[in-house]
């Protein structure tokens, strides 16, 4: 995924970040990562939008593959009824280098191959979903995420914001 435009938003001067920067650390498999307790740890946050137009932020264990974030979500949760019907939602990530912001509209994933393969994914930490009738179905899953069963969305990022958060710093938006 390579941007189409970038902005520097820096207002001290410091130049652009470079794209490699960012992309690589995405690349890191960060989400995958074990997680560990405290500001240590990384957390994904979805932004979507309630409809009286308020905010809605839940914390949740998204994926970054193929350039894009997974996540789920059960259907009568607010945030899977917020993505049906304002489907503009936001994702946020800490890292030690960047705190980032991926705008987009999540869609739900149904195909079986997609879904099994993100499945094996998640089971690679101490969650364990299986697929079943076009969504994922496991023992437990954070209780934001409401009963089973859960879909599955896929969230492609039409923008990036990249705001360092280390030397050398900087403010940079990405447009795809």
């Amino acid at each position: 995924m390579q941007p189409v435009t970038e902005k520097n938003l820096d207002g001290y001067g410091t130049p652009a970040i470079d794209w490699t920067r960012v992309s690589d650390r995405l690349a890191s498999h960060i989400p995958l990562e074990p997680e560990s307790e405290g500001p240590g740890r990384h957390t994904t946050w979805l932004a979507t939008t309630n409809p009286d137009g308020s905010p809605h932020v839940m914390p949740l264990g998204a994926l970054w593959i193929d350039d894009a974030f997974y996540f789920t979500s059960g259907p009568g949760t607010r945030k899977s009824k917020n993505i049906a019907k304002h489907p503009e939602s936001a994702i946020t990530l800490s890292t030690h280098d960047f705190d980032l912001v991926f705008e987009g509209e999540p869609e739900r994933v149904t195909d079986q191959e997609d879904l099994e393969r993100i499945a094996k994914l998640y089971g690679k930490g101490e969650w364990h979903p299986e697929v079943e009738n076009g969504a994922f179905v496991a023992e437990f899953s954070a209780p934001s995420a409401g009963p089973p069963p859960w879909y599955l969305y896929r969230l492609r990022p039409k923008r990036i914001y990249a705001l360092g958060t280390s030397e050398p710093y900087g403010a940079t938006r990405f447009d795809f």
